[in-house]
């Protein structure tokens, strides 16, 4: 599997998602500066309800920039632990395979690469803590819930 275009998939795919935060944004302004929407009593909260999500839009697309920043300075060379750019095989008990490639953020972002389904994991997850550090090989347990996953690396990239 290339690392070098999963790494371009990912931030194609960050782009992707800030460009919509940043649309969202925009949208959330128009609608909380629009003349139609000026309150005309005391109940019409239109206005004010749209300004607070123009609010939260507007962290939204910081949150995204950040996320995007840290994956363009991401380096991603080949490591024999588990570090920041590393892509990593994880076979459970049942002998099924989850592809995760270890993220400084974006968190949960999942994307469709060389027919695998690839998760982003960071560092400050339960699976980014168990995982860290450690080589081919090893065991780790993942508390999720009230539930233990079990895990062998048994690739890192």
């Amino acid at each position: 599997m290339n690392k070098k275009l999963l790494h371009k998939q990912l931030i194609n795919a960050l782009e992707v998602t800030h460009q919509c935060a940043v649309d969202a944004a925009e949208r959330a302004y128009n609608t909380a500066t629009d003349n139609e929407n000026i309150a005309e009593n005391k109940y019409d909260t239109l206005a004010l309800e749209a300004s607070y999500l123009a609010q939260g839009q507007s962290q939204r697309v910081e949150e995204c920039a950040v996320d995007l920043a840290a994956f363009l300075k991401l380096n991603i060379s080949t490591a024999s632990a588990v570090c920041l750019g590393a892509l990593v095989v994880l076979r459970d008990l049942e002998n099924n395979d989850k592809y995760i490639f270890f993220g400084p953020s974006a968190g949960g972002l999942k994307v469709q690469f060389s027919g695998k389904e690839i998760f982003v994991v960071t560092p400050s997850s339960p699976l980014g803590m168990a995982i860290t550090h450690r080589v081919v090989g090893d065991e780790v347990s993942v508390f999720i819930g009230n539930k233990v996953i079990e895990y062998e690396i048994t690739m890192i990239a």
